[in-house]
């Protein structure tokens, strides 16, 4: 399966899961599972910055359009978006994983750890500003927090679970032509 349509079907499949699936789950107002930015994750390691936004803007206003939210999924995820590399740059050895395979994942980014970093940091950067857009004060921090920790902990196990069944086929590239 080609690479453009590989990436087709994981946009619409994981907005179809979590608007049909994973919006009809609320545990007292307090936990939210979101898997959908999972495409963002998923993107390859060489790819334009520019359309990686673009991208991330089409799957959080795709998202909003069908929760009749002003903007937040949007927000959120090109702000995951653009922090995307800076992560990725830290996280991978510099003896190039990124050259060497084609999307993060935790044979690429030397084990299961880094990559659990990865999609941490990620998801609760994405919850953070999500929750922060979705209240707008400050006036119960508390609840922010713990619906912030919550709900990345049940996204963080929804992504694992979804790792160990729908495993990638990341293949070596060697550097020769």
């Amino acid at each position: 399966m080609s690479t453009l349509v590989k990436n087709i079907v994981r946009f619409a499949l994981l907005i179809l899961i979590q608007f049909f699936v994973l919006d009809k789950i609320h545990l007292h107002q307090m936990v939210t599972p979101y898997i959908y930015f999972l495409f963002i994750l998923w993107m390859p390691f060489k790819f334009n910055r520019t359309l990686q936004m673009v991208l991330a803007f089409a799957l959080g206003f795709t998202l909003d359009s069908f929760r009749h939210s002003p903007g937040f999924h949007a927000a959120a995820c090109v702000l995951i978006a653009y922090i995307r590399p800076f992560i990725i740059n830290v996280l991978i050895p510099q003896e190039g994983a990124d050259s060497n395979y084609e999307e993060p994942g935790a044979r690429s980014m030397g084990g299961i750890f880094p990559y659990l970093v990865y999609a941490g940091l990620l998801t609760i950067i994405h919850h953070g500003w999500l929750f922060l857009l979705e209240a707008l004060e400050f006036g119960n921090g508390w609840y922010f927090i713990v619906k912030t920790l919550l709900s990345t902990i049940i996204s963080l196990a929804l992504i694992f679970i979804t790792e160990l069944l729908f495993s990638r086929k990341q293949k070596f590239r060697t550097n020769t032509v």
